[in-house]
């Protein structure tokens, strides 16, 4: 059995009501506040969206309409209120609204390459301390960084954002998230971690920016050894403290997810690598010194040495007393279930994020009624309504939503446009 099925089955093993009891006893005592709320999404330039305002409420917005129609547009729209390139994961120069024939296949230029299109995604939140304007884009001048504003006033990154409001999505691309490699997988905790603590943003840009620049000094033979030592004490410092952030909510989802109840089957998560290895084992501070001493063994040649948080894995085992699947490994479930656990990890972390700010984070929720039954959708519709949270969800169907009734607002999208609809009938 490979280590990462080890972990993972042992987590699912020791998943207890007593660590079910704690968690509950955690929530009980939050304190919940006024819902945030996107109130007024307004669009320039983005995607298919030359310019578009729309004005909601604080409840759940379903978008609906044929493949195409500009839904999962206006969704990665909102998933620029969180750090990096959003849920499509794009270089930020594509995100703009381009104007090219359609049906034209050949690439422009060389000579005249396209100049980048500039574009801009702002919002008005509901608050409990009232409206909060937030904007990020992308202009002319900034074609590798996006600007962020708050309240008309420049924030140095999209962390600012973060510290508002969290966001969390699921899509139809991340179905594959418990099949590709780990890399994906990290990259989907470290998005939760950020939704959870805003700062972990920084410490990962600050490890990767390290990182890039020693690996580059290493392709090329350039560099002394005062650089490298100077690189890979930073790596050390932000590479502890992005592991430890990781390890803290793991643990924190796991204590979750064993008192949780209801249709979807409960995850057991695992973070296996040598860097959470010496996590569990010593304090943070050693775990420091015995990353730099294999930062060092690297450069001297050591098989096995450069040990890092970029090298971590998430084992997810499914927890399910009494199923055939139980303590298996995500990877080897149906797909159906893998879709059921992601939504249990991610009602997880917005049940955590509610306990902590006092409001859920905006749920981003793309075609989400594939590969779940009518039971399973109604409880993720509760769930949701439950948390308080606001979520964008789209579906080819009106129909799929019916559950949600009054609680939510209906739009369909067509060729760019949005109209507001009824509920569908029940």
């Amino acid at each position: 059995m490979s280590a990462l099925r080890e972990k993972t089955a042992v987590a699912a093993a020791h998943s207890s009501p007593a660590s079910a009891s704690a968690a509950s006893s955690v929530f009980s005592r939050a304190s919940v506040s006024a819902p945030v709320a996107v109130t007024r999404l307004t669009l320039t330039n983005f995607r298919s969206y030359a310019n578009l305002r729309m004005d909601v409420d604080a409840r759940p917005v379903v978008l609906t309409g044929a493949n195409g129609a500009g839904k999962t547009n206006l969704l990665e729209a909102l998933s620029f209120l969180a750090p990096g390139r959003g849920l499509r994961g794009v270089r930020l120069a594509e995100a703009g609204r381009q104007t090219a024939p359609i049906g034209s296949l050949a690439p422009p230029p060389p000579i005249n390459p396209r100049p980048v299109a500039p574009w801009a995604v702002a919002v008005t939140l509901a608050t409990p301390d009232g409206p909060l304007d937030m904007g990020t884009g992308l202009t002319a001048a900034t074609t590798e960084r996006r600007t962020v504003q708050v309240n008309g006033q420049p924030a140095r990154s999209a962390a600012a954002l973060a510290g508002h409001v969290g966001v969390l999505w699921l899509t139809p691309a991340m179905d594959r998230l418990f099949l590709d490699g780990p890399a994906s997988r990290r990259k989907f905790l470290d998005r939760l971690v950020t939704a959870f603590d805003a700062d972990h943003a920084g410490r990962s840009a600050a490890y990767d920016h390290a990182y890039r620049h020693r690996l580059r000094l290493l392709r090329d033979g350039g560099g002394d050894a005062p650089w490298f030592a100077a690189l890979e004490d930073t790596m050390a410092r932000h590479g502890i403290a992005l592991a430890a952030a990781r390890h803290d909510l793991v643990a924190r989802l796991n204590r979750d997810l064993a008192a949780a109840s209801g249709p979807f089957p409960a995850a057991a998560l695992a973070l296996v690598g040598t860097v959470d290895g010496w996590l569990s084992e010593m304090p943070a501070v050693d775990a420091e010194d015995a990353m730099r001493r294999s930062l060092w063994d690297e450069r001297r040649g050591v098989i096995g040495a450069g040990a890092g948080p970029h090298r971590s894995d998430l084992g997810v085992a499914m927890t399910a007393v009494g199923h055939p699947s139980h303590g298996q490994p995500a990877a080897l479930c149906s797909t159906g279930e893998q879709k059921a656990l992601l939504i249990s990890i991610l009602l997880a972390q917005a049940r955590l994020q509610r306990a902590k700010r006092g409001h859920a984070p905006l749920f981003l929720l793309d075609e989400v009624a594939a590969h779940l039954d009518q039971n399973r959708c109604a409880a993720l519709f509760s769930e949701v309504l439950r948390l308080g949270a606001q979520a964008w969800m789209t579906g080819t169907d009106a129909a799929l939503f019916r559950d949600l009734g009054e609680s939510a607002q209906f739009y369909a999208a067509e060729a760019g446009v949005l109209s507001r609809r009824p509920p569908p009938p029940a």
